[in-house]
């Protein structure tokens, strides 16, 4: 049963949080490309919308990440490990920074890109800033997962 989880936590985080973070990414110069465009052209537009629309779709079911990952900690019996435990508080936080910070801002820049370009230089740097920071946290978390201590890999 630990393999099953295992597997379909890593399937998650594969599926789900890879394309948050390349969109999100994504996203700050999308958006700035948009603002450059001239006038009539929706097509960078409607990039900078559906970028919007992966993260939201899937942060969502980025929450079967920490689902899988608790039942699978539950199963190896580590759930009292440091490496856990500093995972958890760094995933908690890359969500949060998700949820409070480059979710909320992406809305703001599309709304700024539809109220005639009132988009500023600043919101897309501080945009950049936040997914930046986001996606470090996942970085480090996945290499804290491939590297924790006590590995059973022998790496």
């Amino acid at each position: 049963m630990t393999k099953f989880l295992l597997s379909v936590h890593v399937l998650a985080a594969i599926v789900a949080i890879g394309p948050v973070t390349v969109a999100a990414s994504m996203f700050p110069p999308a958006a700035r490309r948009a603002h450059a465009a001239t006038a009539g052209d929706e097509t960078d537009l409607g990039t900078v919308r559906l970028l919007h629309r992966i993260c939201r779709i899937y942060a969502k079911l980025g929450l079967a990440v920490p689902l899988f990952g608790f039942a699978t900690a539950a199963a190896m019996g580590v759930l009292g490990d440091g490496w856990l435990t500093a995972s958890i508080a760094l995933t908690a936080a890359a969500a949060g920074i998700l949820v409070a910070f480059v979710l909320p801002r992406q809305e703001e820049v599309l709304d700024a890109l539809g109220a005639d370009n009132a988009l500023e230089r600043t919101d897309t740097v501080q945009l950049a800033m936040f997914t930046g920071a986001f996606n470090l946290l996942w970085a480090t978390v996945t290499i804290i997962m491939i590297v924790r201590p006590g590995s059973t890999t022998g790496a």
